[in-house]
């Protein structure tokens, strides 16, 4: 009990001093301001979600982060991360955060280590859009790139049409990444689809250099974190290597970017599910 007490006492002490450190610093000049927007939903196993949550803490506090922030103009950046599901759950991990210095990363790091996190009904990209683009509008600082860097494994099922918010993102002038997570374990496989690196290409990112880097199996997932965000701090635009793709007009067929929505249609009707 007292080493729980303890946790908690040193991860308020954390976000209070991230919070006075924004205080201080909201006029500075960032070269991004980057929102990590990070799937809970329940078709993720809770080992998974422990993983994503380790890969994540452990990509922010990486060298080769460090130096991609240490190289910009103004040499550091903008973070805040939180957690999506339904249209109604969105949970804060980190607040608006400077990361500047090896230390800051670590601070946040640590403090995205230490959150429990409880996996939640549905999955709404487009709500996880909304509310990462509500705070790039009120991003207290002066940011040269504003991203949004969104994780997922599954298409949205639920709240407003993604592709509309992604246009309302995109015309707001925010680039949205998208790292889509081809995986297997949680308890929601039947709303996997084997193209979910199409569907994230075709109906999430947007923006001019936005790109998809796909993870097919959970040890991929910190190299990928972690070549995400060299990428978005630098803002790099990839040259198609493996396992990157680009957004690009596509003149082929058309995707049905409410395959979701229409997977869950038939899974209410077929078991009586609630809207």
């Amino acid at each position: 009990m007292k080493s729980l007490v303890s946790t908690l006492i040193a991860a308020i002490a954390l976000l209070a001093g991230l919070f006075a450190s924004a205080a201080v610093k909201a006029d500075q000049p960032v070269d991004v301001a980057l929102v990590l927007a990070v799937d809970v939903s329940r078709s993720m196993s809770a080992e998974e979600l422990a993983i994503q949550r380790d890969g994540y803490a452990a990509a922010i506090a990486h060298p080769s982060v460090i130096r991609a922030v240490e190289q910009g103009l103004h040499g550091r950046i903008a973070l805040t991360m939180f957690e999506w599901a339904n249209d109604a759950h969105v949970r804060e991990i980190v607040p608006w955060t400077l990361i500047e210095t090896p230390q800051d990363a670590e601070d946040v790091s640590t403090i995205i280590r230490e959150d429990q996190t409880i996996g939640q009904r549905r999955t709404s990209i487009s709500g996880a859009i909304r509310y990462a683009s509500k705070l790039l509008l009120d991003v207290p600082y002066q940011a040269d790139r504003l991203v949004i860097d969104i994780s997922g494994d599954g298409p949205n099922n639920q709240g407003a049409g993604v592709t509309r918010a992604r246009d309302l993102a995109v015309e707001a002038g925010f680039v949205i990444n998208g790292l889509p997570l081809m995986t297997t374990g949680g308890f929601g496989g039947q709303f996997n689809i084997p193209d979910l690196d199409e569907y994230y290409r075709r109906c999430v990112i947007g923006g001019p250099g936005s790109f998809v880097i796909p993870v097919n199996d959970w040890a991929q997932f910190p190299e990928a974190v972690r070549r995400k965000l060299v990428l978005e701090i630098g803002g790099r635009v990839p040259e198609e290597p493996a396992r990157v793709y680009r957004a690009q007009i596509t003149f082929g067929q058309p995707y049905d970017c409410m395959v979701g929505e229409k997977m869950w249609r038939n899974l209410r009707e077929r078991f009586f599910l609630d809207p």
